[in-house]
């Protein structure tokens, strides 16, 4: 069984995506620190022909709390903002009204626990690309909480049984590929290969959030897209 584990960020990157969609069942981390300016509650969208930040705001975020513990800044007027925001950036993207539903349904959700909110939007965009991989929220799971870094990420592989254990390959760093294989789990790297599309007449941004994707893409190109990686393995 091929396992995934990810903190929730707000509307990743492609390549948040394309690891999700290649496991069977994916982990999403909510129970650990929250990182402050990292990708939790913000991504970067094309504004004019520029990359901006799309940002949640949060009520009293720190990094001594977990992830699922901080609560978003309860301000509809700040969510119809962002709404705007993304209907005039993106108003002549040749998939903004299939788009532009999903990204709306995400915003007006009405739930305030950070983690919680990312979690639906998770599943929305899922559905939306027709990936049916299993989700599973970590604070669910019954573990030794006292553990940190790689060794908890083992202990949820093993209570999962996991065969396999995929990881962006931002983490290479983080795991050691003799220690996993001590533990019968086969420890493989995901890097995303250079991706390019048409967006407006701006010269290409790459690593934007899946919300310019879902713009400039038909579901079916999406699809193909999430396929446009290498695994790295020992």
């Amino acid at each position: 069984m091929k396992l995934g584990i990810m903190q929730p960020y707000f509307l990743p990157y492609i390549g948040y995506w394309q690891l999700l969609n290649a496991v069977d069942k994916y982990v999403i981390y909510d129970d650990v620190n929250y990182i402050k300016g990292g990708w939790i509650n913000r991504n970067r969208i094309l504004i004019g022909e520029d990359s901006k930040f799309l940002t949640l705001r949060l009520n009293g975020a720190s990094p001594n709390k977990k992830i699922n513990e901080i609560e978003l800044l309860n301000d509809k007027t700040y969510r119809k903002k962002l709404i705007k925001t993304i209907e005039e950036s993106y108003k002549k993207a040749p998939y903004f009204n299939e788009g532009m539903k999903v990204i709306t349904s995400i915003l007006n959700f009405e739930e305030i626990n950070l983690a919680k909110f990312i979690e639906n939007s998770i599943k929305e965009i899922c559905k939306y690309l027709e990936i049916d991989t299993e989700i599973i929220v970590s604070s669910n799971i019954e573990k030794r909480n006292e553990l940190h870094g790689e060794e908890k990420v083992l202990e949820i592989c093993k209570l999962l049984e996991a065969t396999e254990y995929y990881n962006a390959i931002g983490g290479q760093k983080l795991y050691s590929f003799e220690n996993f294989k001590e533990n019968g789990i086969k420890l493989k790297f995901l890097e995303t290969n250079k991706i390019e599309y048409k967006q407006l007449t701006n010269e290409f941004i790459e690593n934007l959030s899946i919300l310019d994707v879902m713009m400039f893409n038909s579901i079916k190109e999406i699809k193909e897209l999430l396929n446009l990686y290498n695994l790295i393995e020992n």
